[in-house]
């Protein structure tokens, strides 16, 4: 090539391409990589830099280098990864911009890391022996203040002794907000490691190879694409595939947190995909459902046991992948709700205590009140519910009708209790019928002495068997307000049926027959009796050996569910317990829960 430059063709510039070419070095560095995508560099006179200075970053991720120095690609690496740590670290502060000493011990530290990490080449005026203990600022700060020498200051090494970071408060970007570096430093950080064990256990050939998809993985990515029922749960929750999380939480197949939004696997169950995609569509169904919420004051584990039967049960009908060998399944608990079921095996607690399950990881308790708990629930009703929109329209497969059933009224606000309550003394207390007669006339009588009218009457015969019997807990642990609520409703609906009497029991360590009182006296005048144990069975004996008690009456039961096993002879009956709390024998009448 001749002396001159040829026409059209741009002139090099060395001291830039080295600088280019020792960015590109940072950028594939996968620690440090995704920092320096988000920090914007400059290599120009775009901020005025001393003979002796490097580079200055600043608190929103700019680096302005020294564009009239001259260094080899390796000394630029160095530098700018010197800056970028600044940022990772949080060394940048308001409060200590201009404090030399809190600038020399960020340098130490920074020098430290990179001593560890191995990027680029220490140029030459920057390399010399560090202060022991430099791993902490806040420490060698202090020990810095106390050696008050300015020999110490050299330790400032980018700019010549003088401060090379500067506040200028927090990026923010239109699309992204906020940048917290530290964030992006200890995410990049936790990659890098990820990707190192893997290398080292055999996972990835090479340390940037894409990782090899397992079974789990694929099953997932099936969900994600070819079954839109559970699709958009399965986007809302990260896969965790790790031995050691698994051995420290005793997972031996998976298990889901929903306060955290992730699903455990161990990859040591060596299920093939079938496999998996059953078990993850089991732990998307425990969410879609909201089954943590759905606890209130049960047994976790045991209904943790009772959802997974009903679980198991829909997706053998539904035909999802293939149910792995051991897990819970009874074709005689078909059909039932998780409610009904947990009933049948609180029975029986010794035999079901020993094949509990606790693939559900229950977040603390009152943590279900917060207002991410809140959001994640709805979220996984809307998500579970467009799923089901979409999976019927297009006809993508066989959904059995509890399910449906569950997923829909997940949808609808539940009926109040005493709205239910009302709907129970309809059905068995219809409204008589008004008669007219002549025995007695009627108050208009008087308008017309010379035309007779009759008045109009309720027959006496039937209001004598318009009654049902009140068996009360007046056990301590019963809250008095829910107590006046349930007479309260209970006095306002008989009077509003014309239920004019009311036969009412207390029970604690034993009955105490009140006898009958007036429905508008119940809320009001009741004197509550006893506040020992609970033994209801008295009661429920001392009223169907009454004899002024009619057969056919119903029964309400007013109970905190702390009580043994009632055997009602066949009467009809319902329950009024309060809300979260589940009786210790499946009922037979309907429950109304109190609020």
């Amino acid at each position: 090539m001749s002396g001159k430059q040829k026409k059209g063709q741009q002139k090099t510039n060395p001291a830039q391409e080295a600088f280019g070419a020792g960015c590109a070095m940072v950028r594939q560095n996968p620690v440090l990589g995704p920092l320096r995508e988000r920090a914007t560099v400059h290599f120009d006179d775009s901020y005025p830099c001393a003979r002796e200075d490097w580079a200055w970053v600043t608190s929103d991720g700019h680096i302005y280098a020294n564009s009239h120095r001259r260094a080899t690609p390796g000394e630029w690496a160095y530098v700018v990864a010197h800056c970028l740590l600044h940022l990772g670290l949080g060394h940048i502060r308001e409060d200590r911009e201009k404090d030399a000493l809190w600038n020399a011990a960020c340098d130490c530290v920074t020098a430290r890391y990179l001593a560890d990490l191995r990027i680029g080449t220490v140029p030459g005026e920057l390399d010399f022996p560090l202060p022991s203990g430099a791993r902490e600022e806040e420490k060698l700060y202090d020990w810095l203040k106390e050696h008050s020498d300015p020999a110490y200051l050299h330790f400032s090494t980018m700019s010549g002794g003088r401060a090379d970071m500067s506040w200028r408060g927090t990026a923010r970007s239109w699309w992204r907000g906020p940048t917290d570096w530290r964030q992006i430093f200890a995410d990049s950080l936790r990659e890098a490691l990820r990707a190192a064990v893997d290398y080292a256990g055999g996972v990835r050939a090479e340390p940037g190879e894409r990782r090899i998809s397992s079974p789990v993985q694929r099953a997932q990515e099936w969900f994600l694409s070819s079954y839109p029922l559970l699709g958009g749960i399965a986007s809302g929750f990260r896969l965790v595939e790790d031995a050691l999380v698994a051995q420290r939480m005793d997972i031996s197949i998976a298990a889901i947190s929903i306060q955290m939004r992730e699903i455990y696997v161990n990859p040591n169950a060596h299920l093939t995909e079938q496999e998996w995609r059953f078990v993850l569509a089991h732990e998307y169904l425990h969410a879609a459902l909201c089954h943590e919420r759905r606890l209130g004051k049960r047994d976790p584990e045991l209904w943790n046991t009772a959802c997974d039967y009903v679980i198991n049960q829909w997706l053998r009908d539904m035909e999802v992948g293939s149910m792995p060998e051991g897990l819970l399944y009874d074709p005689e608990l078909a059909g039932l709700s998780a409610e009904s079921v947990y009933d049948i095996l609180a029975v029986n607690l010794r035999k079901y205590r020993r094949m509990a399950c606790h693939d559900i990881v229950f977040g603390p308790p009152g943590w279900e009140e917060t207002k991410d708990f809140v959001d994640l629930d709805e979220w996984c009703r809307s998500a579970i519910q467009r799923g089901l929109d979409f999976h019927q329209t297009h006809g993508r497969g066989y959904l059995p009708a509890g399910l449906v059933e569950e997923i829909r009224a997940l949808s609808q606000p539940p009926i109040p209790w005493d709205v239910e309550l009302a709907r129970w003394f309809d059905e068995r207390f219809e409204p008589l019928e008004k008669r007219r007669t002549y025995a007695r006339l009627s108050r208009r009588q008087s308008a017309t002495p010379d035309i007779p009218r009759p008045s109009y009457r309720y027959e006496e015969a039937a209001r004598e068997g318009r009654t049902f019997g009140v068996l009360l807990d007046t056990s301590g642990s019963m809250d008095r307000a829910l107590l006046a609520a349930a007479l309260g409703a209970i006095a306002s609906y008989s009077a509003a049926r014309d239920v004019n009497r009311v036969r009412v029991v207390f029970c604690d360590a034993s009955p105490y027959d009140q006898g009958y009182m007036e429905a508008s006296d119940i809320a009001g005048s009741v004197r509550v009796r006893g506040r020992g144990g609970t033994v209801l069975q008295p009661g429920v004996e001392l009223l169907e050996q009454a004899g002024d008690f009619p057969k056919e009456a119903p029964l309400l039961i007013i109970t905190d569910c702390e009580c043994d096993r009632l055997n009602l002879f066949g009467r009809d009956h319902a329950f009024l317990v309060p809300r979260g709390r589940s009786l210790p024998f499946p009922a037979k009448g309907p429950i109304f829960y109190l609020e």
